[in-house]
């Protein structure tokens, strides 16, 4: 899967793709709408963000591009790919126990914190990684 060149885009599946983890500048787009909702992300090589109607969705450390992204009220799914292992930060609902899987693999149950973020580790070697964080 590529790096996302428009820097976000809506897939025909409806989901959205994001990110370009090979820029050398920061690049960002505003007001991108997809069915009402509003998003904003800004991508290099160093930090992909995403935000959705202003409020936090995705954050990569270092850049990576999403494919596939999709979120609900029970689970967020994309696969994610870069250059190198990243940190990844999802906002979700605050003080919720999820399910998380890495590539089919259940790496563990976690739990927000009081402002909704979630945090893991991804290991990118290079393919695109399946992640999947399901409320429990």
């Amino acid at each position: 899967m590529p790096v996302i060149e428009e820097l976000i885009k809506v897939e025909k599946d409806g989901s959205i793709s994001f990110g370009n983890y090979e820029l050398d500048t920061k690049a960002k787009l505003d007001n991108f709408d997809v069915n009402g909702d509003v998003y904003k992300v800004k991508t290099f090589n160093e930090i992909t963000k995403l935000e959705e109607n202003g409020n936090f969705v995705y954050e990569s450390v270092p850049g990576t591009a999403v494919n596939g992204f999709v979120a609900d009220d029970s689970s967020v799914k994309f696969y994610v790919e870069g250059n190198e292992d990243a940190q990844i930060t999802l906002g979700l609902e605050a003080d919720t126990d999820y399910k998380v899987l890495v590539d089919g693999v259940v790496i563990g149950n976690m739990k927000t914190n009081i402002s909704g973020k979630l945090s893991l580790s991804v290991e990118l070697s290079g393919r695109p990684v399946k992640v999947e964080v399901n409320r429990m």
